[in-house]
């Protein structure tokens, strides 16, 4: 399925900084409320169903004999035209 990137945005940030970030987003989907992404010129705002489907992914890429780059993902899904029904993959527990 073909991709359309809708925003993104990428720079180095403070752990407490993307706490506050998180924070909001966490915040809004408990309230219902939409979510807007701004960075520079660009926006987009998103409303998520009541349920989404969560995605958390922990990776090691690179190179096979070089250096490796850890990264945690976090990321909703949802089908635009859907009723925001989905199935469970699993109790996720974030510790």
């Amino acid at each position: 399925m073909p991709e359309e990137v809708l925003f993104e945005s990428e720079s180095d940030q403070r752990r407490e900084d993307i706490a506050a970030f998180l924070r909001t987003v966490a915040d809004n989907l408990e309230q219902g409320n939409d979510i807007t992404l701004k960075a520079g010129g660009e926006s987009v705002t998103m409303n998520p169903p009541a349920t989404p489907t969560f995605e958390v992914k922990a990776e090691r890429e690179g190179p096979t004999n070089g250096p490796k780059e850890l990264s945690v993902e976090f990321e909703l899904e949802w089908d635009e035209n859907a009723d925001g029904e989905s199935s469970s993959g699993g109790a996720l527990e974030i510790e």
